[in-house]
Order: structure tokens, then C-alpha cells, then sequence
């Protein structure tokens, strides 16, 4: 059987974030997910888009590249991918508090991501871009086990 899965090329604007959100929220109804499972994925992909935005384009327009899948295990996966500047230092950029986007920045993106998703892994290349893959396991309730 082959997966259900979606691609979505945006502009960095910050008008389409909330594009992004919804649709990928949409696409995981599929899964039946709880209201905060889907509350948890809007917000993951609102921080992602934003950094996309914000930091992978400070100074320009560029196209954000989404992609979602349905996993074995009722696992939704999650690829936000830009062609931006890339990071420096990933490791640093996921630490709490970290922002090099300004005083109006809080630098809690990646953290907020971590915290909602179950496995979130960030690849970047100075220059080049950068991927975040997020993954969530939408929980099966008892009236589904039992179809």
C-alpha cells in the first residue's frame, strides 16, 4: 500500500504561515489526532515556517518546501526545508534563548518544537539551507482499536 503524502511550496512571507499550518493540520486529521496533538503540529510547523522566514531569508524572499507523510504506527512526518543561509552551528541555534534574529526574537523555535514533537532532527549547510524533520505519533484511541 503506498503512503499518503503531500508536497507544498511557499514563498517565505510571513502571510503564509498560517497557510502552512492549517494545511498540514488538515492533513493530519486523517490520522484522527486529539485537539492538542493537532495543536502541538500547528504550533511545531508555525516555528519552523517562521524560522524559514525570519532567519533562512532575512533580507529576501525565498520558497519554503514542505512535505508531509503518513508513516507505519499512525507516525506523521513532518520535512520543513529552505535554500537559505543555513545555520552555523546547529547545536548552539536548538539551545533555549538563542536568537540571532534580534532583541524582538525570544530564540524558543526549536525548543518549542522539541517539546511538542517526538523526534525532531535539524540538517543545515551555511549557504545551502536547511531541513527540519519533525515527527508525532498520533495516539489510537479505543473506539479505533476496536474497527
Amino acid at each position: 500500500m503506498e503512503k499518503n503524502k503531500f508536497t507544498l511550496n511557499i514563498p517565505s512571507r510571513s502571510c503564509n504561515e498560517a497557510f502552512a499550518r492549517v494545511t498540514v493540520a488538515a492533513f493530519a486529521t486523517q490520522l484522527d489526532p486529539t485537539l492538542e496533538e493537532i495543536s502541538d503540529i500547528k504550533t511545531s510547523v508555525s516555528e519552523a515556517v517562521t524560522n524559514c522566514s525570519v532567519h533562512a531569508y532575512p533580507n529576501s524572499i525565498g520558497m519554503i518546501y514542505i512535505t508531509c507523510e503518513i508513516l507505519p504506527d499512525n507516525v506523521l512526518k513532518i520535512k520543513i526545508r529552505d535554500r537559505g543561509c543555513g545555520i552555523e552551528n546547529v547545536e548552539q541555534a536548538m539551545q533555549p534563548l538563542f536568537t540571532t534574529g534580534g532583541e524582538e526574537r525570544a530564540g524558543l523555535g526549536f525548543a518549542v518544537m522539541e517539546s511538542m514533537m517526538d523526534n525532531i532532527k535539524v540538517l543545515s549547510r551555511l549557504g545551502k539551507g536547511t531541513t527540519v524533520t519533525m515527527k508525532k505519533r498520533i495516539s489510537v484511541k479505543e473506539n479505533a482499536k476496536q474497527k
